[in-house]
């Protein structure tokens, strides 16, 4: 798709021209053993399934499966993939130490229009010699993934880009978020404070905070990519996985009918109430 040796155009100019971040370009997979890969897979697929199962049931059933796993392993894991059960826990994801943890204000709320309420999360997406991370920013109301963006860390300067791109689309009353620490971070909080934005948190332990938010994302929204997309191509390259997600995230948005909007696309959902 892109020459590294084109011998007139630059890799900037190509990426430009097919539309590709030239940051994803460079990026490179987290690597990691295949005996291991091959399990997150398994786990991805089955939290797809059961995002209820924390690590001591997920561990049972990948023994049922031939696994020869413990629980500490697949806690490892669950870490490394940046996922959690649903349901009441002691902990979920940690902010930093000194970050300031913003009150949940969904509770009780109606969402009755476009850009009220923004909300973000991330997945962990695999790939034949590693695994990458993808982080979307959707309004609640029409369900349209307003932005999103990959990296191969989680950290708080992947997540502030994506944010940045979303804002440039517009501003929401409300932005959802859990309590990780790149969302809790001095600099994602500060861009959202900067327009004004009110910041929501799902609270620790309470699953009927984030409910609404978490099945939004992982029953949903993931689970679509996930099945409609990436487990059918299957991307061998950064690159491939960028164009993927960019042909599919433009489908999610303007064709594709949701039941839960009576059959409409998020895109003619969002416009027609913007």
């Amino acid at each position: 798709m892109i020459e590294v040796d084109h011998p007139v155009l630059s890799i900037s100019r190509q990426c430009e021209l097919v539309g590709l971040s030239r940051s994803v370009f460079y990026y490179q997979p987290v690597k990691a053993d295949e005996e291991n890969l091959r399990l997150m897979e398994e786990i991805d697929r089955l939290y797809l399934k059961w995002p209820f199962y924390g690590s001591r049931k997920m561990t049972h059933e990948l023994k049922l499966r031939g696994y020869a796993v413990n629980r500490k392993r697949i806690q490892r894991l669950y870490q490394l993939m940046g996922i959690q059960a649903i349901g009441p826990k002691p902990n979920t994801s940690k902010p930093m130490q000194g970050h300031k943890i913003y009150p949940y204000l969904l509770r009780n709320l109606k969402i009755g229009h476009v850009s009220q309420v923004w909300a973000t999360d991330l997945t962990y997406i695999p790939m034949p010699t590693g695994f990458m991370y993808l982080m979307a920013v959707v309004d609640l109301y029409s369900r349209k993934v307003i932005s999103w963006g990959l990296s191969n860390s989680m950290d708080t300067d992947f997540c502030c880009r994506v944010l940045q791109e979303a804002l440039r689309t517009g501003t929401p009353q409300i932005f959802n978020t859990d309590q990780g620490s790149q969302f809790t971070s001095d600099a994602f909080t500060g861009i959202l404070k900067q327009h004004n934005i009110l910041i929501s948190m799902d609270g620790k332990g309470r699953a009927i905070d984030n409910i609404f938010v978490e099945r939004l994302f992982v029953e949903r929204l993931w689970r679509s990519v996930k099945y409609e997309c990436l487990y059918l191509q299957r991307p061998e390259s950064c690159q491939d996985l960028y164009q993927g997600l960019k042909q599919y995230f433009q489908f999610y948005n303007q064709e594709r009918l949701h039941q839960s909007l009576d059959y409409k696309t998020p895109e003619s959902i969002y416009n027609m109430a913007a």
